[in-house]
């Protein structure tokens, strides 16, 4: 069998090296994406433009002002002169949180009482919406337990405790970034996208090159074909993987905390059932052009919507999360993240390689018997 399959690999080997368009879509497109993605998708929101109105202008109100804009998430951008002007900003986007202390704040602080602050936000984004609000309540949390504790000093209450010590501790992921939840996700996005489209033109150039022909008057048979071709391209992309995980190391600090060895095993395993499907479409494609429009549909959307790469499975409706079982890159993430941000060993994804063996079986199974069909 590896006799007849070596012809096969040397003959791909040498039709990627004249079309360099296979080399730009397996080598070239992945470094973009990472860049473009890597950058351009960021779920971290700082430096929000934030405007203040306040109504009581005293040393506790700047105070508070001091205290709100002492991080990385607000920026003091525009200090209003009247109630009037909130909405203008607002509805011109020059800002997207306006900070209202009313008249009579400082008093009710010295008086004990509860001082009433008001925080208006822009949610036309949710998201962000939701974030800055978590953001903001966080702080003002803040601000209220220091005024607390000065006040029971104040008085003569020097041993204060609060009700809970809370000591959070974040693993994995100490900073928060998000690069490093995305570029995992982004690898398995761009291996499935690259592979499937790049071979799934292989077949497809045989019969427009009339190349088809020699096939069924060879001995070759059909699983030998689809290996000889799935050879050259698994070789390519696991090529890419590398050039991937190293500029996401140098560009996003993005460095591997498991096994190297159990990493290039799951990445073969996943790349074996994309080029499997490329090899699938290529047997159903009459034209590279057809081919290719399938090759997109049926990667691109699927494995950026309903992997799990930017939005959690679990928030989708019920029959939506039961599509995603048909998705190889959502097992391929959960082992990918669990090697490259926990560290840890197979025995906790071992699942998501069976789902991902089967997967690659059964679309080299199908791609073999259509192959068989069309040579024969």
């Amino acid at each position: 069998m590896s006799l007849n399959i070596l012809p096969i690999v040397r003959k791909e080997f040498r039709q990627i090296k004249r079309d360099k368009r296979v080399l730009a879509v397996m080598l070239f497109i992945p470094a973009l994406m990472l860049f473009l993605f890597g950058y351009a998708l960021n779920f971290d929101i700082k430096h929000t433009a934030t405007a203040v109105y306040d109504e009581d202008n005293s040393r506790s109100s700047r105070d508070f002002i001091d205290h709100f804009f002492r991080n990385e998430y607000f920026d003091y951008t525009l200090r209003l002169q009247s109630k009037s002007e909130m909405d203008g900003i607002l509805d011109g986007g020059q800002v997207k949180v306006v900070l209202v202390i009313p008249s009579r704040f400082s008093a009710h602080l010295e008086n004990g009482k509860e001082a009433a602050v008001q925080v208006i936000i822009d949610g036309s984004n949710s998201n962000t919406g939701s974030m800055l609000l978590g953001y903001i309540n966080m702080i003002i949390q803040q601000y209220s337990v220091n005024i607390t504790a000065e006040t029971s000093i104040a008085h003569g209450n020097h041993l204060l405790a609060m009700p809970i010590d809370y000591q959070p501790r974040v693993w994995y992921n100490p900073e928060l970034k998000s690069a490093k939840f995305l570029v995992p996700g982004l690898i398995a996005f761009i291996l499935m996208v690259t592979a499937v489209i790049s071979t799934a033109l292989a077949v497809v150039r045989e019969r427009e090159m009339g190349t088809i022909e020699q096939l069924m008057v060879s001995p070759v048979k059909p699983l030998q074909l689809i290996l000889g071709k799935t050879i050259p391209y698994t070789v390519i992309s696991l090529a890419a993987t590398v050039m991937i995980l190293v500029l996401g190391y140098i560009l996003f600090d993005v460095s591997i905390k498991g096994s190297v060895l159990l990493l290039a095993l799951v990445t073969i395993i996943f790349l074996v059932g994309a080029l499997g499907m490329g090899l699938l479409i290529s047997t159903i494609a009459e034209t590279q052009q057809v081919a290719f429009m399938i090759a997109v549909i049926t990667t691109m959307l699927p494995t950026f919507i309903l992997s799990g790469f930017v939005f959690p499975i679990r928030n989708m409706p019920w029959f939506i999360q039961m599509v995603t079982y048909l998705i190889p890159a959502r097992y391929f993430l959960v082992a990918l993240r669990a090697i490259v941000l926990k560290g840890v060993g197979l025995g906790a994804f071992w699942e998501q390689l069976v789902f991902m063996g089967l997967f690659a079986a059964a679309v080299l199974a199908v791609s073999s018997a259509r192959l068989k069909k069309i040579i024969s």
